[in-house]
């Protein structure tokens, strides 16, 4: 009889997958708040949402640490504020270019396309970081990669130049930060001991810092013409990306994780957006891309048994 633990999934894989959930479901939120909207005030209060999250856990660490135990934070020395302000730069510069991209592609096109900076981040694991992958695990990698690939070329079919068009540069652009943002985690956490919890508080609450010049200089001379209407799914951008951010470190910061995998499973989150842009947008060519997606699916699970 065969025992139950050889079938347990290793826990940083199940948080990842609890990560990608949510993560989908930020996705979601940010397309419907962008909708005819100005995309730097969305930006900017959906990271003040986010950064609020944290404050009452950095209160009551420093006064009252012994009431918390999963959420304390510890203190962080000068350098490691700097390395994560540094951090919130490079998700900042990441953020502000996919926003302009969600505001102005379909959902469907997007969130697939963001899916592939696992492809960039695998690179820079196996070169950088020093990782290695079983053989099942590259295959399951080179799956996923090849149908986010597939997926990001049915942008085509809708008019839509992955060369000429400025919001996909945008995209590409933002996509590259978001996988060495992937990188430099891992190594803040692994590599450095950073506290995961209070490196996650206080790269929120740099976010409103890094994004408020961008705020001050370029939407609010243009106010007028660039209106700006408040959504109640606004704020809960942040709060969604705060929970899958605070589920992702804790996979990260697992001895066994591996960078390049976390981000794949990661990505599984263009389900949701997908689905929500299928039902609620009525986007084109939704069997291509359903192929498409349930090809990615596949490459997943190749990744999770080869674990």
């Amino acid at each position: 009889m065969l025992r139950l633990e050889l079938y347990a999934t290793p826990m940083w894989i199940s948080l990842s997958i609890i990560s990608a959930l949510l993560l989908g479901g930020y996705d979601v939120l940010k397309k419907v708040s962008l909708r005819g909207n100005a995309v730097l005030p969305v930006l900017y209060l959906a990271s003040v949402s986010g950064a609020l999250v944290f404050v009452p856990f950095l209160i009551i660490s420093e006064i009252a640490p012994d009431k918390l135990s999963l959420l304390y934070m510890p203190r962080m020395s000068w350098c490691q504020h700097a390395l994560t302000f540094a951090k919130s730069s490079i998700v900042g510069a990441s953020w502000l270019l996919s926003y302009y991209a969600m505001r102005y592609l379909p959902i469907t096109i997007v969130s697939p396309v963001r899916a592939t900076s696992p492809l960039l981040t695998l690179l820079g694991a196996v070169t950088l970081l020093g990782e290695s992958l079983s053989a099942v695990q590259w295959l399951g990698v080179a799956v996923t990669v090849i149908f986010f690939w597939l997926f990001s070329k049915t942008g085509k079919l809708e008019n839509i130049s992955f060369v000429r068009n400025k919001w996909m540069i945008c995209l590409y652009i933002g996509t590259f930060f978001a996988a060495v943002s992937g990188l430099y985690d891992k190594y803040l956490l692994a590599n450095l001991g950073i506290p995961k919890n209070t490196m996650q508080a206080w790269f929120c609450l740099y976010m409103p810092v890094v994004l408020l010049p961008f705020l001050l200089l370029k939407w609010w001379p243009v106010r007028r013409e660039n209106k700006f209407t408040f959504r109640w799914t606004i704020p809960l951008i942040g709060l969604c990306l705060a929970v899958a951010d605070f589920v992702y470190f804790y996979a990260l910061a697992e001895p066994e994780s591996l960078v390049a995998i976390v981000s794949a499973l990661r990505r599984c989150s263009v389900v949701t957006p997908f689905l929500f842009g299928a039902i609620f947008f009525r986007e084109r060519h939704l069997w291509r891309k359903l192929i498409i997606l349930c090809g990615m699916i596949a490459g997943v699970c190749i990744v999770v048994m080869g674990s």
